[in-house]
């Protein structure tokens, strides 16, 4: 008999934990397993802000999922659509070539992207924070700012060459907004014709609070030390307009400014919207056991599936976390062997273990089993929390090694001129423009199946 073909979309957190599960649990002939991912890397997401900061190197964060996989099938490309009924997953390889994929077992694990909102300007200026290349992007970015603005003799040029923006309140907007301050400090000491003073970061977001997932205490921490730094921070308010030199916020302000990076929440994946499934605000509903329940044979989970959240009931589905992906990724792995073996399906339970936020040098707060740390003690949870989820001990030695380097050695502040002269619009580093319609996704199937 053939075997079963188990085809896992995505190589995040989910994926790589639910394939190597699956390589651990499954003998080779019981079934064939697939992964379609665009990089033959996992992302530890948590940490660009580190890169965008310098602090660590691209390579550091890109966890290879060769060195973690050994029998896996890695597809390079995109899953731009899927048709449940053929039980066909469309495929956009690197070179643009569009093939399908068969299937017998789906495991949709395809991520998010970052949310956007119907704003003038903000996809065409806006930078994000939700890619590797992105990262990479933003350093080259807000140095060559730093370059521009000691080398112009016009005022008005060199003040909005140091005016930074950073839109959303959450971890990664906080992360990015105090370890990309901490940058340009420090660069500035290498440009004699810049002040420090002149260099001006603003954190803004709609929510009342900072982080409210930390509890009033922590949030309140974490403001004073961006606040101290002289991060202004505005909550409460929103940006209207985002034009090439200028920033007009909903309060009325109007900024002169030529980066703002966008890190205001994610969606899922465009990928939920090719089937016909429901969703819970944009994200594929599932049961308890990961399973899309209008499609046999196809499970669903991390950031682009609303999992129920059992641990904390009353309806709540689970945040779109790295802990929590990375543990429904194992999870997703035991019920489709199980549903393999024709044995019953295990709901998924996680308690939430807490948070940690880096803020970059002795800064940071965190909430380990709801214990609330700041300071040198937080930033020691922080940091050796992210050296144990990493995946590899390779990554975790490239990580810890950084980290020492980049503390006892400082940065260069060197720009490698990446997509320097091309326009950086999210849409380009994320894909977003690459899904099928859900016609183009069925014509596809059907020319498979017509071949045999």
């Amino acid at each position: 008999m053939e075997r079963p073909r188990i085809l896992i979309v995505g190589g995040g957190f989910a994926g790589l934990e639910c394939a190597r599960r699956l390589e651990r649990k499954l003998a080779p002939s019981e079934a064939e397993i697939s992964l379609v991912t665009p990089f033959s890397y996992q992302l530890y997401l948590p940490l660009l802000p580190h890169v965008a900061a310098g602090v660590l190197t691209p390579q550091s964060v890109a966890v290879s999922l060769r060195r973690s996989l050994r029998r896996t099938h890695i597809v390079p490309g995109g899953a731009i659509g899927v048709d449940p009924l053929s039980k066909v997953c469309v495929v956009r390889k690197i070179t643009d070539e569009v093939v399908a994929q068969r299937y017998d077992i789906l495991v949709l694990a395809p991520g998010s992207v970052t949310r956007t909102f119907d704003i003038p300007g903000l996809t065409d200026y806006a930078r994000g924070m939700k890619t590797l290349a992105e990262a990479a992007y933003v350093r080259d970015h807000v140095i060559a700012q730093l370059d521009l603005a000691s080398a112009t003799l016009d005022q008005r040029e060199r003040e909005s060459r140091l005016q930074f923006v950073v839109v959303g309140g959450g971890y990664a907007g906080t992360e990015t907004a105090a370890c990309l301050q901490r940058l340009t400090t420090a660069a500035a000491l290498r440009y004699p014709r810049l002040d420090a003073k002149q260099i001006k970061w603003h954190l803004i977001d709609i929510a009342p609070k900072l982080m409210p997932e930390l509890g009033e205490a922590l949030g309140t921490a974490a403001l004073e030390v961006l606040r101290a730094r002289g991060i202004e921070v505005s909550l409460g308010v929103s940006v209207a307009e985002v034009g090439a030199e200028s920033v007009k916020f909903t309060d009325g302000r109007v900024l002169p400014c030529r980066t703002l990076i966008w890190t205001a929440g994610v969606a899922a994946s465009p990928l939920i919207g090719t089937l016909d499934a429901e969703t819970v605000r944009g994200r594929i509903a599932v049961t308890a056991e990961m399973r899309v329940p209008q499609f046999e044979g196809v499970f669903a989970l991390g950031d682009a599936a609303a999992v129920p959240d059992l641990a904390k009931g009353d309806g709540a589905v689970c945040p779109p976390t790295a802990q929590h992906s990375a543990r429904q990724g194992r999870a997703v792995a035991n019920n489709v062997i199980a549903s393999l073996r024709h044995l019953p399906l295990e709901p998924y339970y996680h308690k939430d273990l807490g948070l940690v936020v880096d803020l970059g040098g002795k800064d940071a707060v965190s909430k380990p089993v709801g214990v609330e740390l700041r300071g040198v003690p937080a930033q020691l949870v922080a940091r050796g929390y992210h050296l144990m989820a990493m995946r590899t001990n390779s990554a975790k030695f490239r990580v810890g090694a950084n980290w020492l380097l980049n503390a006892t050695a400082g940065d260069d502040f060197v720009r490698t001129g990446f997509l320097a002269r091309q326009p950086a619009r999210m849409r380009d580093f994320e894909y977003t423009d690459a899904y099928l319609t859900k016609d183009q996704v069925r014509a596809h199937a059907q020319a498979l199946l017509a071949k045999g």
